[in-house]
């Protein structure tokens, strides 16, 4: 890190750009920032940073570049980069090593895995602040890493993708857990076994390696990436064994960090302290207490915590309750994988999915589902994939797959599940797909589901009030 008068690359000039421009500048770095995107890349002047749209060739003297997560590593800039000997890092590789710096470096736990990451990160924060710890949130969570280091918060509760993860080499946690793995971002690693390396890297120097034991991917890289001297922790929605975390009746319980694993389990909360509820949260609470555990948290806060917690936006969120029917917004189940965790939560679903499917496939999620669905309104740009898979494995099942050029499209949906389902059942948005096609993000989307929901639950009322 002596990168006084030394010059840098950043490559990219959004969130990652704002954030490591100054960090660099206080080291006393030569900054130079590239970005394809000459407006955005404007919003950095004022840093003390050379600003050059498009290169596609670092300056001659770099020594280190710092990307953004989402450039691939095959983007020419890089690859020229690699081959004049310059290091390529992200953000979180700088974090990691401006932590060490301190005289007490903060202690970082750290999420990965397809789906649940944000849930998880969320939780374990609030389990932390529970037991009394400066902690924080961070990462892919929306907060950077780096702007968590240089706050000087004692522990760091991080959510990383696989693409930060890519771009990280010496990162150590305390303790790491991959959640779970399912196909997702094949357009930027190329493959599964690319992927998985990926989020393996995680566990490459943690010192507490936590998997799910119930998903075969997590177990694998728990085995393939954790170095030796790892201790290993697993979870299960089952009877934990000695050194795992599970469920016994309407328990969560631990058997590994109590004084007699072998023969005994200690009760860390009730399942109805989960929200939001359904197995995959409850996978997602154990694999929290489970890092919370690791670093010396007791039971008693891990209570406190996950009765604290409050879900974030658009992830399993009930909008309303109207005429018998719950109205529910996951709209960031962006992919099949989390798309099954929410329909497994539900015993009977009239389903609003659809968007871009980034080349998953869906029928193995809507095999697994087919039992749970009333009816199903297909919308967005793979819907007609989702309409086959469906033709495919339910048959029986209504479909509306709506026509592109709707007007109000989400509203239509809405108002065509409404028509679809019966008192008892739940309306539930999880696209299994991204949103790009037709909203500004997953959040815009659930934006939308939220605001037709409410209209229509307004509409109810209003007719029964007329009624009366």
């Amino acid at each position: 890190m002596e990168l006084d008068g030394k010059h840098v690359l950043v490559a990219g000039a959004g969130v990652t750009g704002k954030s490591v421009v100054p960090v660099l500048r206080e080291l006393g770095a030569r900054v130079t920032v590239t970005d394809g995107n000459a407006d955005r890349l404007a919003e950095l002047e004022g840093l003390d940073a050379e600003l050059v749209p498009g290169l596609t060739e670092p300056p001659a003297d770099t020594v280190l570049v710092v990307t953004s997560p989402g450039w691939r590593p095959t983007s020419p800039l890089l690859v020229a980069a690699a081959e004049a000997g310059a290091e390529v890092i992200g953000d979180v590789e700088l974090a990691w090593r401006i932590g060490q710096l301190r005289e007490h470096p903060p202690a970082w736990l750290v999420i990965t895995g397809t789906n649940g990451k944000t849930t998880t990160v969320g939780m374990l924060e609030s389990i932390l602040r529970a037991a009394g710890a400066d902690a924080v949130a961070c990462g892919n969570v929306g907060y950077p890493v780096l702007d968590a280091v240089r706050g000087g918060h004692q522990v760091l509760a991080v959510e990383l993708s696989s693409f930060q993860l890519h771009w990280s080499s010496t990162i150590a946690p305390d303790a790491s857990v991959v959640l779970n793995l399912a196909e997702d971002h094949l357009d930027w690693h190329g493959s599964m076994e690319e992927y998985a390396a990926a989020k393996g890297r995680v566990h490459h120097r943690s010192r507490a390696v936590v998997h799910n034991v119930d998903d075969p991917w997590s177990t694998r890289i728990a085995e393939e990436h954790a170095p030796d001297s790892a201790r290993r922790i697993g979870f299960v929605l089952d009877t934990p064994r000695a050194g795992e975390l599970g469920l016994v009746e309407d328990l969560l319980v631990d058997r590994a960090f109590g004084a007699d694993p072998e023969t005994s389990a200690e009760e860390l909360a009730e399942i109805a302290d989960v929200r939001p509820a359904g197995p995959h949260n409850l996978a997602n609470a154990l694999a929290a207490a489970a890092l919370a555990r690791a670093h010396g948290v007791t039971p008693e806060s891990v209570r406190a915590g996950l009765r604290a917690y409050e879900p974030a936006p658009h992830r399993a969120v009930e909008v309303a309750e109207t005429g018998g029917v719950r109205y529910v917004n996951d709209s960031k189940a962006t992919n099949p994988h989390a798309a099954l965790g929410s329909l497994l939560a539900h015993e009977s679903v009239v389903w609003i999915a659809g968007g871009q499917l980034k080349g998953a496939s869906v029928d193995e999620l809507v095999a697994a589902v087919a039992g749970r669905l009333r009816a199903a309104v297909l919308l967005g740009a793979d819907s007609p994939v989702i309409e086959a898979a469906l033709a495919r494995h339910a048959p029986d099942v209504p479909v509306n797959r709506l026509l592109p050029g709707d007007d109000e499209p989400m509203t239509a949906a809405v108002n065509a599940a409404s028509a679809l389902a019966r008192p008892g059942d739940v309306v539930l948005l999880a696209p299994a797909a991204a949103s790009l096609d037709m909203f500004g993000g997953y959040g815009a989307r659930g934006d939308a589901f939220e605001a037709a929901v409410r209209a229509l639950a307004d509409g109810a009322a209003g007719a029964a009030d007329d009624g009366s």
